[in-house]
């Protein structure tokens, strides 16, 4: 079964094309990722399927719905957002940054501290339930939004450069959630600029380069079909 279906998809910004016909098709419960360098038009298509940016051209499919405004409402209670960036409010505890983040999703109440508890729980936050996010090192600033991505237990989690600036082992702490998410049926889009990493957790990748996918396969079929391990495919592929 199809979780998300790009046809044709393509974004202008003004006479610049961030996004050039691409077409790809996410299987429920796979690790999807993509890989390309800044430009490639990777952020442009995270937007689009999060229901952020608008496409120019082309049709987006979510859950075998074709997306528009009234789908794309219904679509992003399914879906969890982890950025790169970190946007948690600094004024407020770790708890009340889920607690708030929950209310978007009309969790309110003993059902909101039930999950957050949850949550905490999962990435192994749980003693810090009542410190101010400032008190958090990076590492753990990055769970606490991981765990913010899945506070409406979404079937589509996507995940825009998760270890980016992460320490080897908080990484590997991050890589281990990815993998029960994985586990537990959840589908998983996955951006990153580490190729240990999306050798590790993806089921299927996509290289894209200048607005296109130029292939879309598993790890370990690119390393078999161009003579080389992933990063020498993907730096043959997206050079110049």
């Amino acid at each position: 079964m199809s979780a998300v279906k790009g046809i044709n998809l393509t974004k202008y910004y003004k006479n610049f094309k961030a996004l050039d016909a691409v077409n790809f098709e996410i299987t429920e419960g796979e690790c999807f990722g993509f890989l390309g360098p800044n430009g490639a038009g990777k952020t442009t298509l995270m937007g689009m399927i999060y229901g952020f940016i608008e496409p120019s051209e082309g049709e987006l499919i979510l859950f075998n719905k074709k997306v528009n405004k009234t789908t794309m409402a219904e679509a992003k209670y399914k879906i969890g957002v982890i950025p790169q960036d970190n946007n948690l409010d600094p004024d407020l505890s770790v708890l009340e940054n889920l607690i708030v983040y929950a209310r978007y999703f009309d969790i309110t109440g003993q059902k909101a501290r039930k999950r957050v508890t949850e949550l905490l729980e999962f990435v192994s936050l749980n003693e810090w339930l009542n410190a101010n996010v400032r008190k958090l090192s990076g590492g753990m600033q990055r769970k606490l939004i991981f765990a913010r991505g899945l506070i409406n237990n979404p079937e589509l989690i996507i995940l825009d450069e998760p270890t980016t600036g992460l320490d080897p082992r908080s990484r590997r702490q991050i890589w281990d959630k990815i993998e029960e998410l994985k586990h537990s049926g959840k589908t998983v889009i996955l951006t990153t600029h580490y190729m240990e990493e999306a050798e590790k957790l993806c089921d299927r990748i996509a290289i894209m380069n200048k607005g296109k996918i130029l292939v879309v396969d598993t790890p370990k079929n690119l390393s078999l079909k161009f003579g080389g391990n992933l990063e020498y495919v993907y730096l043959n592929m997206t050079e110049g």
